[in-house]
């Protein structure tokens, strides 16, 4: 079933309606007819089954079914600070981390990180970013879109990381998962999750050494891994531990 996304005001008691390049990718791309279903997530967050009713070149009008959508959020909101990295692994990191419930992602810069963005190679790359992750988030069925958020300097990150209830800072040379799982076991619903995340070349030592101030450092395993492998593996332990406590109770 496909996904798309909408603003309130285009949500109705009956039905909704879909504006935009959507229109074209429902008739055009995806070829769909009256009568066939897609799920349709508001900005505010509120999912609904929904049916075609009828389609025209300006907008796909789709009647709300009275059928329980299930949750795909995550009962944690996750803020993913991520030192930029080279190449296009930072689609990636944006992908996977939108795929695993990730609610908002804050690119960094800091002291070894190798790529060095001027103010108009930003904006075209927040853009770019920003698409990645809205169609991540139709793939995944997510309810939200996950911001990405202007480049931060590390000193800019780690003050609004620090606002977050829980922050972990996951550290190559921290030993021993005891204190990591200790550390996930403290996120509770409703709370927020601050992860920080560093470059290819790693935290300078003044860097984890603020960090360590206030944030929790924890060990992601026994080998080192490449930055956008650290994000997916922290994502995916805090989306486990959470998941995990809400199948138990």
């Amino acid at each position: 079933m496909h996904q798309f996304f909408v603003e309130d005001n285009q949500i109705g008691k009956e039905y909704v309606t879909i504006t935009g390049s959507d229109v074209n990718h429902i008739k055009n791309v995806l070829r769909m007819h009256p009568g066939e279903k897609i799920r349709v997530s508001s900005a505010s967050g509120e999912d609904f089954f929904c049916e075609i009713a009828e389609l025209t070149d300006a907008f796909v009008q789709a009647d709300i079914l009275n059928e329980e959508v299930p949750k795909t959020e995550l009962s944690a909101k996750i803020y993913l600070f991520q030192a930029l990295p080279k190449d296009d692994r930072m689609e990636y990191v944006i992908q996977k981390a939108v795929e695993l419930g990730v609610y908002e992602i804050i690119p960094v810069q800091m002291q070894y990180c190798v790529v060095k963005l001027d103010e108009k190679r930003e904006e075209k790359k927040i853009r770019r970013w920003q698409a990645v992750s809205e169609s991540a988030a139709k793939q995944s069925k997510r309810s939200i879109i996950p911001k990405i958020r202007p480049v931060l300097s590390f000193s800019d990150a780690l003050a609004i990381a620090n606002t977050c209830d829980v922050r972990l800072v996951p550290y190559e040379n921290e030993r021993g998962m005891a204190a990591t799982v200790k550390a996930l076991k403290k996120i509770k619903p409703g709370q927020s999750v601050s992860i920080l995340i560093g470059p290819e070349g790693g935290f300078s030592e003044e860097e984890i050494a603020q960090a360590r101030e206030t944030m929790e450092a924890v060990s992601l395993g026994r080998r080192i891994l490449r930055t956008d492998t650290a994000a997916i593996s922290a994502m995916s332990a805090v989306m486990l531990a959470l998941e995990s406590r809400e199948d138990e109770n």
